[in-house]
């Protein structure tokens, strides 16, 4: 079926993904199960390769109940990053995940995904494929009904899955590609859905501030016998031991860097639920940053916020320097860093996401689990 089919607006609110035997309600799938103007599905991910050199980040989200649509994509070589961010209106068919230049396919659910990057006026392209290596499982964290701050609202959820993974392509910027071959790509992803934080900018928040783009961060860090993603751990396809584990305890001890205030190293203790104590070091690779602004978490460099509706068919992006101090200190908020990563003897490469300065912040304040390394 062609990508825009101009006669599926004469059969709203049915969209073709209704031909499939998916329903969970007796709605149509366009319909969200919820009013409330905050619903969204999402896709995230991070590739990377194991030198050092490139980092892409990219990710998509859905917000039925705005008709509204977005995509990133993110690409930081040798300290320099260049974004695209493309907006759109969802129109009837939620199984479209393109948004201007950013297509990414599902070629095989929970195994194997397809992203392209086409043409644009930033001068980066890529197509890669991504193959999950690592279970999934199903989980969800809710917010107190009674503890919200507007009692009575719907409380924040977000559900879904994670995982590892590896990744297999090429990237080009201003003519110059770079081949990733799967041995040599690694990286993390998840599919969340739910009534999301921070949607739509200050203007849906109760308070009616711009919303920060979380607080503790994430991780997301594999090893041969274990991996860790945010404060799970999650196991290869055949593992002996079931579901997934979990993180219990997080002493971060963090290195600032003197100018930015922003991470450059760090050692974590993540106490897990079977007793052991996985000790991480982590050393962040040059300027390899994606700073997720640029992706629209915490509101874009100019302005624009998760789920606002910014114009149909929109394709704006930017390029900067991250050697340059000032751009870091400009761009930061929450901030995926590329670090070689060493537990024991085994040493890799992986991310670490602080929210910044939040988190040096929390070192100078002494909070619990928070320490300068």
């Amino acid at each position: 079926m062609p990508e825009n089919d101009d006669f599926l607006i004469e059969q709203f609110p049915l969209a073709p993904v209704d031909d499939y035997l998916i329903h969970q309600t007796p709605d149509p799938v366009r319909v969200a199960y919820t009013t409330d103007p905050r619903f969204f599905e999402r896709h995230w991910n991070v590739f990377h390769d194991q030198a050092g050199e490139l980092l892409v980040v990219t990710g998509g989200s859905i917000y039925p109940n705005l008709d509204t649509m977005e995509a990133f994509a993110i690409v930081t070589h040798k300290g320099v990053q260049r974004s695209v961010r493309a907006f759109r209106r969802i129109g009837q068919d939620r199984s479209n995940i393109h948004a201007g230049p950013i297509k990414p396919s599902i070629v095989s659910g929970l195994r194997h995904w397809h992203h392209s990057l086409e043409e644009n006026d930033w001068g980066i392209r890529y197509e890669l494929d991504w193959y999950d290596t690592h279970r999934q499982m199903y989980r969800a964290s809710h917010s107190s009904l009674t503890k919200g701050e507007l009692p009575g609202s719907q409380r924040h959820v977000t559900s879904g899955f994670e995982s590892f993974g590896e990744v297999a392509g090429w990237v080009e910027f201003d003519g110059k590609r770079i081949e990733l071959p799967r041995h040599l790509g690694r990286g993390t992803r998840d599919r969340h859905w739910g009534i999301g934080r921070g949607v739509g900018g200050p203007k849906y928040q109760a308070n009616g501030k711009a919303p920060k783009a979380g607080w503790i961060g994430g991780n997301w860090i594999q090893f041969q016998d274990f991996a860790i993603w945010g404060n799970i751990v999650l196991y290869r396809y055949g593992d002996a031991r079931t579901g997934y584990g979990k993180v219990i305890k997080t002493e971060r001890r963090i290195r600032f860097e003197d100018n930015t205030k922003l991470m450059c190293e760090a050692e974590i203790d993540y106490t897990l639920d079977s007793g052991e104590i996985k000790r991480v070091h982590f050393s962040k690779l040059g300027q390899q940053t994606a700073f997720m602004k640029c992706g629209l978490y915490g509101g874009s460099p100019n302005g624009v916020f998760q789920g606002e509706y910014v114009g149909d068919d929109i394709v704006e992006g930017d390029k900067y320097d991250l050697n340059d101090p000032q751009n870091r200190i400009a761009l930061a908020g929450l901030n995926e860093h590329h670090c070689v990563i060493r537990c024991g003897d085994e040493i890799s490469t992986g991310i670490l996401q602080p929210l910044e300065p939040d988190a040096y912040e929390a070192c100078v304040r002494g909070d619990k689990g928070w320490a300068f390394f």
